[in-house]
């Protein structure tokens, strides 16, 4: 039954398996005794050519059916490790979890901090960390890899310094595959309050927290756009901020929303692109904001996400 499940979770996610990726894809290799590995995923890695000491690391999730190179390639983060110097820690699913590769975002056991895929993921990103000598770190993802991001952002908030959610979903929004989908579609309701008091229950950590930023096309009609609404609910409300933007303006002709605390600061920000369905934003080309290799639920919408998160997160500097 559970099986039967997964595959119909798959297929509502609308993820199939992408194209092969490019050959800068060849340096990304497997990593191996990175931890106790509870949640039994793999670790691959993309670590460029003369990588500084110091520089950061991106945790980069696949999305259901995907894979670790085929997403962080096609993404376009590999091409912008290459470009500004960062690890890139790539996680990826195995049938044995979940028969449709996704990461299990609606599983207990797999979101709580200190078990599961929550702590493979964590030790994973502290490996990185110890080798790169890094000081931040950054999440992001789609879809399932979307709300895996929430759950690490929730379960360790003091490891990243920001995440990025593209096509995903609020922490915590389920807690069994079978109330998964509701929470996709038509999605979970709640008050700011309630969801923020989510994430403060899952590390008993004080602050400061991640910043958090959303994508989400206004036709993804597999993971409703309701969801956007409900994660800068969750994480304006973690941050000490209101639901209501400070600052709303356009980001490649898109809608684009920041949310500041009290102290002025950018604690989530909300990219609206309009007429998209389910999938990541690329912007294939060889200009400076141009990043990514559209494929199947990689879209490309004439903006990368990849790269605004990146440059938002300092990456490029």
């Amino acid at each position: 039954m559970k099986r039967r499940l997964w595959a119909v979770l798959a297929l509502v996610m609308g993820l199939a398996v992408l194209s092969p990726p490019v050959a800068s894809a060849a340096a990304i290799g497997e990593v191996t005794g990175f931890g106790s590995n509870p949640g039994n995923l793999k670790m691959f890695r993309y670590t460029p050519d003369g990588l500084p000491a110091g520089r950061p690391v991106v945790v980069v999730m696949h999305g259901c059916t995907q894979d670790a190179a085929g997403y962080g390639t096609n993404s376009g983060w590999v091409q912008l490790a290459q470009r500004w110097s960062f690890t890139v820690v790539l996680p990826q699913q195995q049938t044995l979890n979940n028969s449709s590769k996704c990461f299990n975002w609606f599983a207990s056991a797999d979101i709580t901090r200190g078990q599961g895929e929550a702590l493979s993921i964590k030790q994973m990103t502290d490996r990185a960390v110890a080798d790169a000598g890094a000081s931040r770190v950054f999440a992001t993802g789609l879809s399932a890899g979307g709300a895996m991001t929430s759950v690490m952002l929730a379960t360790y908030p003091e490891t990243f310094a920001g995440g990025g959610v593209v096509a995903g979903l609020p922490y915590a929004c389920a807690t069994s595959l079978v109330n998964s989908f509701s929470c996709m579609n038509p999605g979970q309701n709640l008050t700011p309050a309630q969801w923020g008091a989510k994430v403060r229950a899952a590390s008993g950590y004080q602050g400061p927290w991640p910043t958090m930023s959303v994508w989400h096309g206004t036709s993804d009609f597999t993971v409703a756009q309701a969801n956007k609404t409900e994660i800068v609910d969750q994480w304006t409300n973690v941050n000490g901020a209101d639901a209501i933007a400070d600052v709303n303006d356009t980001v490649g002709g898109y809608p684009h929303a920041v949310y500041r605390d009290a102290a002025g600061r950018t604690v989530v920000q909300a990219y609206t692109i309009t007429g998209m369905g389910h999938g990541q934003p690329v912007d294939p080309g060889t200009g400076a904001q141009q990043c990514g290799t559209a494929a199947a639920y990689v879209l490309d919408v004439n903006v990368c996400a990849a790269w605004q998160l990146g440059h938002s997160w300092g990456l490029d500097t």
